[in-house]
């Protein structure tokens, strides 16, 4: 695949403007998923949070397409690195074409390298919940279809996973969200980085359909509702020679 062949790098779907009966030739409609803006919630803090310890450490999510989640996180003061990659399933299938298929057992997700004395574990979980995703929808986000668009959590630590569970358990008696939280916590499950050219996509494409109508929302959110945690600058996977 071209890396710079960009309307290739997801399923045509992505490449255009979303919720239109397109007529092809011949007569046949395709109909396309309506690409509804992200419902954002004001959701409350962490009632329980991982202590801030020294060193850095590593939080695995998965909501959707990486694009968008990467672009969240990348803009989030104290991460220090947040890369687009495979999860759940085995090494030999953690590449896109395989992933996409849907059968893998893989969720594109995206690891968050952060300094939790200045970024918690639970605020990147509340950041999660409330504007990288919506947690209700199950094996999808938005027009993407498919258990590879789930939404998960794979905690690198019991207490990773101990407090994204009483998260989960927070929100749900709260009602904070129309529906139940859907999002599993996938214990034990290794981390692949994906192909280059997923890398940094949101910063270095945002004219691109697809982040117009589904991404960049996401992160004037983010700006709008976490100031005191936003950062105009991302932090790029480019700036690092992945790319």
């Amino acid at each position: 695949m071209n890396s710079h062949d960009i309307s290739r790098t997801r399923r045509p779907i992505r490449a255009i403007v979303l919720g239109a009966a397109i007529a092809l030739a011949g007569g046949l409609a395709l109909q396309l998923t309506p690409s509804v803006a992200k419902e954002v919630h004001v959701i409350p803090p962490p009632a329980l949070d991982e202590p801030a310890a020294g060193g850095r450490e590593t939080a695995t999510f998965a909501g959707g397409c990486f694009w968008g989640v990467q672009g969240v996180f990348q803009h989030v003061k104290g991460v220090v690195s947040a890369t687009s990659g495979y999860a759940g399933g085995a090494k030999g299938t953690a590449r896109y074409e395989t992933v996409s298929g849907g059968d893998t057992g893989h969720a594109e997700s995206v690891q968050v390298v952060f300094d939790p004395k200045t970024v918690s574990y639970g605020r990147l979980l509340q950041i999660y919940f409330s504007v990288a995703h919506d947690p209700t929808q199950l094996n999808r986000q938005g027009p993407d279809t498919g258990t590879q668009y789930r939404s998960a959590i794979f905690p690198a630590s019991d207490e990773q996973a101990k407090v994204a569970k009483a998260y989960i358990d927070q929100l749900d008696r709260a009602k904070v969200f129309d529906a139940a939280i859907v999002t599993k916590i996938e214990p034990g499950k290794t981390f692949y980085v994906a192909e280059g050219y997923h890398q940094d996509f949101l910063t270095n494409n945002p004219d691109y359909p697809y982040i117009v109508i589904n991404d960049l929302p996401k992160v004037a959110a983010l700006k709008r509702l976490f100031a005191r945690d936003y950062s105009e600058k991302p932090v790029l996977v480019g700036t690092s020679g992945l790319n």
